[in-house]
């Protein structure tokens, strides 16, 4: 998922702190489950979903959130914010199912009755859709509509969503086999739909984990009847428990109850609540504020996305009033800071980067433990295969060694080497680049730093020349597999402009080791082969500094039952949510 998904977790949390520290004991912060995704069975994929114990009927759940919901179509929804309340309205071949009382998640069948069956090596997905499938204005779902929402993801308006599906069916340059259904359908041997309730993918290459990726907003029905295009976004129609009754953009969105949504097959969702209200763009530290306070109908509100306010995590983790409807939880986002290897050519010099970077104190100003824990390694905890390994040394140093550094810059007769730190311009970024400036400057190097506009900031960091050598970035796991860091992040076949290679690396025997492992069949295999390869290049070229896992630190409001966490998204479920 892209940057700007994590910025929720760490960037918009942040606070000022102190200095370094020869351990990591100062980060120690409130535990966060680590949630496996298991994949389920056909009977995992059946509806209804099991009731929640003491869940009740009626009342309206309240959503606050610290931003709007600029994608409202599932085919344009790729930050986690706006995949969390689709799951309210829209559903996916497949999808992730958490028990709320147990917290467990595992991939089913939403649309779909089972996670897919492959074939040819992994390059052929079959899935049959349930019986009983209807949008809300009562027409029933085909496989047609299934492959019509694939076919409208080629359509040049389509900007911001994932891309899986219409790359592995035709090509990184999809959109040149094909334009779109205005120009017709993608032939039976591209997407097959045999009869009115099974549909076939014959990709290109070997995906191993597609039954995963059917799990992304896109992979959905749309009625083609009912399709207004560039319009659909502002009122998509309804095939979930709830439909858009009112949507106020950058205000609110007020959902209601849909009739023709079938609860038997559903497996993960329910419809306890009458309604939802989401008020958007209400900034921290009032959202937390309100949640902790609980006045009116706040006391039936959740935020999605947003991490509690720093300058109240302690009461929340020390005043027991918190601690049943408090949620701590790694996030599949990891943060970083992105050398240009493209400008920064020598690896000795990155090597004295990262041995001299900062890593704990950056932390603590970014919002201490709550909303992060010390990163060794590029891929998240919430990932498959997942090791805790070090292999810069961060952890085990995370104040960073200014004297190692020097050395490795003396050695290499780079003493006095000229860093441009890019950063966003705020209070708080200027105190963590003046941290970061300080700590290199010690270590030798003659430290510039740039303040960018926060509103372009991914923007002229995502340029190609964008003339600088250092920035934060982060990246989240699509879904639980490296396939969706490695390659999106370091595969230097695919640097461009606004691409989230922001390093700029580019290694050919990396590149080709990516190629190998994205075409094992096995997907537990593959995810040990990600981990290695991902360790490699860090400790090999160095093309990115990791210095945080992130977490999900929030309350809810004591009115609410039913609250659970989505480990695929990194936010809060509100498929099982009531009113006690």
């Amino acid at each position: 998922m892209p940057a700007l998904v994590a910025v929720s977790a760490l960037t918009l949390t942040a606070c000022g702190g102190g200095g370094g520290t020869k351990s990591d004991s100062a980060n120690k912060g409130p535990a966060a489950s680590v949630s496996t995704i298991s994949v389920g069975s056909k009977a995992d994929s059946t509806g209804p979903a099991a009731d929640v114990p003491g869940a009740k009927q009626g009342g309206t759940a309240h959503g606050i959130e610290a931003a709007g919901f600029d994608y409202l179509d599932p085919s344009q929804q790729y930050v986690n914010e706006y995949q969390a309340v689709g799951m309210l309205y829209s559903r996916q071949l497949t999808n992730y199912k958490t028990d709320p009382a147990t917290g467990k998640t595992s991939l089913v069948g939403d649309l779909a009755t089972d996670t897919g069956t492959s074939s040819d090596g992994g390059k052929t997905w079959t899935w049959t859709l349930k019986d009983g499938l209807k949008f809300e204005d009562g027409t029933p779902i085909t496989s047609k509509d299934v492959k019509y929402a694939i076919e409208r993801l080629y359509a040049d308006y389509q900007t911001s969503g994932p891309t899986y599906f219409p790359r592995w069916l035709s090509g990184d340059d999809y959109r040149k086999a094909y334009q779109g259904p205005d120009h017709g359908d993608l032939p039976e041997s591209v997407i097959g739909t045999p009869d009115a309730q099974t549909i076939v993918f014959h990709f290109q290459g070997v995906h191993s984990d597609a039954n995963f990726a059917a799990a992304m907003p896109d992979v959905t029905a749309i009625e083609k009847s009912a399709d207004t295009k560039q319009d659909y976004n502002n009122h998509p129609v309804s095939i979930g428990p709830y439909k858009i009754k009112d949507y106020q953009p950058e205000k609110s969105l007020t959902l209601v109850k849909n009739p023709n949504w079938d609860p038997k097959t559903d497996p993960l969702r329910h419809q306890y609540v009458d309604s939802w209200v989401f008020e958007l763009n209400v900034s921290n530290p009032q959202l937390t504020q309100r949640l902790m306070g609980g006045a009116g109908t706040d006391n039936d509100a959740l935020t999605l996305v947003q991490n509690a306010d720093p300058s109240m995590t302690q009461t929340i983790q020390n005043d027991p009033q918190y601690k049943s409807r408090t949620i701590s939880q790694y996030q599949p986002y990891v943060d970083v800071f992105s050398i240009n290897t493209s400008r920064v050519t020598d690896v000795k010099v990155r090597q004295a980067m990262a041995k001299a970077f900062p890593t704990a104190a950056v932390l603590r100003q970014f919002g201490g433990a709550a909303a992060g824990d010390l990163a060794g390694n590029l891929v998240s905890p919430t990932v498959s295969g997942w090791k805790d390994t070090d292999p810069l040394g961060i952890k085990a140093n995370p104040s960073g060694d200014p004297a190692a550094a020097k050395k490795i810059l003396q050695d290499d007769n780079k003493l006095g080497y000229h860093i441009v730190l890019a950063y966003s311009n705020s209070t708080r970024w200027q105190t963590i680049s003046a941290t970061i400036q300080d700590a290199l400057n010690r270590a030798g190097f003659n430290v510039e730093t740039k303040a960018l506009d926060p509103t372009t900031y991914y923007t002229e960091i995502g340029k190609t020349d964008n003339g600088f050598d250092m920035y934060r970035t982060g990246w989240g796991a699509d879904w639980p597999n490296g396939s969706t860091v490695i390659p999106p992040t370091l595969d230097g076949r695919q640097i461009a402009n606004s691409a989230p290679n922001y390093s700029h690396y580019n290694n050919p025997a990396m590149n080709a080791e990516m190629d190998k492992i994205g075409a094992v069949a096995d997907p537990n295999d593959a995810s040990a082969q990600w981990m290695q390869l991902a360790d490699k290049i860090l400790s090999t070229d160095v093309p990115q500094i990791p210095y945080a896992y992130d977490k999900f630190f929030q309350v809810y409001g004591s009115g609410l039952g039913g609250v659970a966490y989505n480990p695929g998204l990194g936010c809060i479920d509100p498929s099982s949510v009531f009113i006690k």
